[in-house]
């Protein structure tokens, strides 16, 4: 019976298309999302060596930055609102090209030595890009829960997670070819920008008849663990976007080459083991690999917190970038907890959620690194990831769907 449920609630999301015109959909918005994450891994992998060697960016001011980046976060709930008469295609080729656009323009910021404020200027680029990615990161999944046909959610889920790496993969070794051959940083980003309007270019040949139906976001009590869970997530993730690679860079002053490298290799990881990942979870339920994820998470922290050689530390680096992945059975959730008409703003609830504690998480951490030590910072990550523990816990056991 529940399989039967299941089965009709996908038929109702899903419009009516047909199945040369879904792989050709799904086609264009894997590439959309290839061309979103080229963008995105080039900024991540540049980011840390950018923000210390070239704009000298302190602990606290490196919280203050994030906690305005990641802002964006909940803003997006209320543009989301605004933009609601667009079918999501449209949505999503906006935001890309604001992306990056926005992005190009770290290459004109000003350095220190100019008596520019230089800070005041990375944070309102930082703003501009990080908006339009923030209206986009919901819209790729919700879009993809359109197209996918009955059954197939964690293995379309699967392939646009492994578009995403590849993506990345290609800008990371891109950018790592490049600094070989000493390219400076700036001109990098331009590059990234223009692959990410290309995103948006291919965004427009997507359906317009899967924008999905009903409000932009809701907030239901009965989807209270989904919430939690996000929230959580937030607090984990900033720890370790906003401070692990931060580390490596200015305590243990790792070469860009070595940042790229590293980022090449969990790009390759996450190609890998993305498709493989979505059929586990189409298997076994979310239950099981949340609890596994938010494990190896506490490890992890502990390693960033108490290892001093940075070797081990890179390898650390690398599985926890690697490991999240399985963050993605949070996606693959709402569609067990909601209705079809509300997976899109479920989805951009839980986004605000994660941005809730994302703009409060580095503050926190930046202050706590400068005030008394980077351990601290780090052992608050892996708290909060037991806690994801119990919360992981309380889910229902999902018993599997037959095909």
């Amino acid at each position: 019976m529940s399989g039967t449920i299941a089965a009709q609630a996908e038929m109702a999301e899903s419009p009516t298309l047909s199945d040369a015109t879904r792989r050709r959909a799904m086609a264009f918005l894997g590439l959309a999302v290839a061309c979103a994450s080229f963008t995105i891994m080039v900024q991540i992998g540049l980011n840390d060596n950018f923000l210390v060697q070239e704009l000298h960016v302190a602990p606290a001011q490196k919280g203050i930055l994030e906690a305005f980046r990641e802002s964006c976060g909940i803003w997006a709930l209320g543009l989301l609102a605004l933009l609601a008469g667009l079918a999501e295609p449209l949505i999503a080729a906006m935001m890309l090209t604001l992306f990056g656009v926005g992005l190009a323009c770290y290459s004109i910021l000003p350095a220190p030595d100019t008596g520019a404020d230089t800070f005041f200027w990375l944070v309102v680029v930082s703003l501009i890009w990080s908006q339009g990615l923030h209206i986009w990161m919901p819209l790729p999944n919700s879009m993809m829960l359109s197209l996918a046909e009955p059954g197939q959610t964690g293995r379309r889920l699967g392939q646009l997670q492994a578009a995403g790496a590849i993506g990345s993969a290609v800008g990371l070794i891109g950018a790592f070819l490049l600094t070989l051959v000493r390219v400076p940083m700036r001109p990098m980003y331009v590059a990234a920008g223009a692959v990410c309007v290309l995103g948006a270019v291919a965004c427009l040949a997507l359906p317009r008849d899967i924008k999905t139906p009903g409000p932009r976001f809701v907030l239901r009590r009965a989807y209270w663990r989904y919430y939690m869970l996000t929230f959580l997530e937030g607090w984990r993730k900033q720890i370790a976007i906003a401070f692990a690679g931060y580390l490596l860079v200015r305590v243990y002053q790792t070469p860009l080459s070595v940042m790229l490298a590293l980022w090449i290799s969990v790009q390759l990881a996450g190609w890998w083991a993305s498709p493989r990942i979505g059929r586990l979870i189409d298997r076994i339920g979310e239950r099981p690999v949340l609890m596994f994820y938010y494990a190896t998470l506490v490890v992890f922290f502990c390693g960033y917190a108490f290892v001093h050689n940075k070797y081990l530390l890179w390898g650390v680096f690398l599985l926890d970038n690697a490991f999240f992945a399985l963050a993605m059975a949070l996606t693959t959730y709402v569609r067990h907890i909601a209705p079809p008409a509300e997976h899109t703003p479920t989805l951009s609830m839980g986004v605000a959620m994660n941005h809730v504690s994302a703009v409060a998480m580095p503050l926190v951490g930046g202050y706590v690194w400068k005030y008394f030590d980077y351990k601290w910072t780090f052992a608050m990550g892996a708290a909060v990831a037991a806690v994801s523990i119990l919360a992981a816990m309380s889910l229902p056991m999902r018993r599997k769907v037959s095909s």
